[in-house]
């Protein structure tokens, strides 16, 4: 008989969950509010993202890092949700492209410094058996506060006569559950005693990280800088039409659609070559940017997102199961600390070149741009899958 999914996954989801939801109710209007209300650009939109986005991923590296090194999650799970439900009052605040980036700093932070203790904790009380499967719930849950978030933003859009900053107050509320639901419910196993924090980037500990471990990080690295940020979806269904009350629509599509593959993938990644299924994810994001880049429609854009959304569930949680397996119990935090900090140097380079592109090029160049990087992408997984039945075989 399987072990049981532990209440501690099922906890961290929930708070995942709550914080999504505040987040994407922000996230499903800030584009428009930033490109049509303040007059920004979109390659300064994709400053905002990237720096942004990358800011939270490569602080990861740090996070994970100190711990391991502490022996402790919980604190660090706290000072970033912490610090990212205190930035939310500063989008409706905002009056300047310089306060909303420096709220979206504010926000990446806690998502940087919770992120790599968080996904070190779900390896931590795991059972192997089922690592894969509590991966995908916890990502299915923080799905389903992506999906929640902005449809809660089109029912208060319609209700407050489309006023973007009174909205944006609403999204305080989930962000302070998370944390309550945090300090509440979230328990972390013995941790070993407290050891002095040292680099993350010695030559010495990155050497005792296997090949298999750097081929996942030179497939995430690849993976990422097809994939820029999600503010360009919004983008887009509103230059096709879409009108402002509906705009939330696009991650309420995307969102969902994750969040209904996310957990059964992380249960066919149980039973299945993992290298097989990022490999379909990867052919479903080459035909989400072709379908992006040929819209003409609110419903083929529509489309395009639903499978931006599938290939999501394809991989995020995957590409974290692929992290946990191939690393020692005490250096997952680290881990996932430098699968971050790489991704998050290809997520900026990713959104800058996105919006230089729709500048310079127009919308449909940025996806063939993604699409393309997509296939590089694909290629390089499928050399890392043929290497691994290969050596299976050998092993044989």
């Amino acid at each position: 008989m399987q072990p049981r999914i532990p209440a501690t996954i099922w906890a961290l989801g929930l708070v995942s969950l709550c914080m999504d939801m505040s987040s994407e109710i922000i996230h499903a209007l800030l584009p428009v509010f930033l490109v049509s209300t303040l007059g920004v650009s979109a390659l300064t939109l994709g400053i905002i993202e990237g720096l942004a986005e990358s800011t939270a991923l490569i602080l990861r590296v740090f996070s994970g890092a100190i711990s391991d090194y502490w022996g402790r999650r919980k604190g660090l799970l706290l000072l970033g949700y912490g610090l990212a439900a205190l930035s939310k009052p500063l989008f409706p605040l905002a009056h300047s492209a310089e306060t909303v980036l420096a709220a979206r700093l504010m926000d990446r932070v806690g998502k940087g410094i919770r992120g790599a203790p968080r996904d070190a904790l779900v390896a931590d009380v795991a059972p192997p058996e089922i690592r894969g499967a509590c991966f995908g719930l916890r990502q299915s849950m923080d799905t389903c506060g992506a999906f929640a978030g902005p449809l809660l933003g089109i029912a208060l859009m319609f209700w407050l006569a489309d006023d973007i900053q009174q909205v944006l107050w609403w999204a305080c509320l989930p962000a302070l559950l998370a944390v309550l639901l945090l300090a509440a419910g979230v328990r972390e196993p013995d941790g070993g005693e407290r050891k002095p924090f040292r680099s993350p980037l010695r030559l010495a500990l990155l050497r005792r990280f296997s090949g298999r471990y750097w081929w996942i990080v030179a497939i995430g690295a690849l993976f990422t800088l097809a994939r820029f940020s999600e503010a360009f979806l919004v983008l887009l269904a509103q230059r096709h039409g879409l009108p402002l009350s509906w705009l939330p629509l696009v991650m309420v599509v995307m969102s969902l659609v994750y969040a209904l593959t996310a957990y059964p993938v992380g249960v066919l990644a149980d039973r299945f070559s993992k290298s097989a299924l990022l490999a379909v994810g990867l052919l479903i994001l080459i035909l989400a940017d072709a379908t992006l880049a040929l819209s003409g429609s609110v419903a083929v854009t529509l489309a395009g997102i639903a499978l931006w959304g599938l290939h999501l569930g394809f991989t995020q949680g995957l590409l974290a199961t692929l992290v946990a397996e191939e690393t020692p119990a005490e250096m997952k935090g680290t881990a996932f600390g430098l699968f971050n900090l790489v991704s998050g140097l290809c997520l900026l380079l990713a959104s800058v070149l996105a919006g230089w592109m729709w500048d310079r090029h127009g919308s449909a160049s940025t996806f063939v741009a993604g699409g393309t990087l997509a296939v590089l992408a694909l290629a390089t997984t499928l050399l890392w899958h043929c290497r691994e039945r290969r050596l299976a075989g050998q092993a044989a």
